[in-house]
């Protein structure tokens, strides 16, 4: 009697070893892209920063309207935009992010001083400012495949008086 429960605990040891991974495994790996991408922001690494996303990726400012696609445009025209403009640019994510599969969700807040001028032209302010939103991604192939950022953009530009 002991063999055949021996056999098939070693027969089920083998049918787990040989299933797929948990979704558990896929929803770290996405946190593990979307905090390696925020330390690359405040390491001020452009560079580093668009590295993790797809060459087709898709970067929705919802206070834009109109999607940024590609890498290198997001690169130049979101990352690099913000950090020549605030050099000292910190963009903390407040609490625990929300984990489902490949897609990533977290409030964040985002905080410096506007001493460059900004991609369209507009100067400096050399004023501080913090302002809170809201991020979500969607992670695939260990790339950021989409970014949807959401925050009060009246606010922001109030405290840099531009408004």
């Amino acid at each position: 009697m002991k063999r055949r429960e021996l056999l098939a605990l070693a027969v089920s040891i083998s049918f787990v070893a040989i299933l797929p991974a948990p979704p558990v495994a896929a929803a770290d790996a996405a946190q593990a892209v979307v905090e390696a991408y925020l330390a690359a922001w405040n390491a001020h690494d452009s560079a580093k920063a668009a590295s993790h996303f797809a060459d087709n990726v898709v970067y929705y400012d919802a206070s834009v309207g109109k999607p940024v696609e590609g890498r290198e445009a997001a690169k130049s025209g979101v990352i690099d935009n913000f950090l020549k403009a605030v050099p000292d640019a910190k963009w903390t994510m407040r609490g625990a992010p929300v984990v489902q599969g490949d897609r990533i969700s977290f409030e964040w807040e985002f905080s410096g001083t506007n001493t460059g001028p900004w991609a369209d032209g507009t100067a400096a302010t050399g004023k501080k400012f913090s302002f809170t939103g809201a991020s979500m991604f969607t992670i695939k192939d260990g790339k950021i495949a989409a970014q949807s950022d959401y925050y009060d953009a009246l606010g922001f530009y109030k405290q840099l008086g531009l408004m």
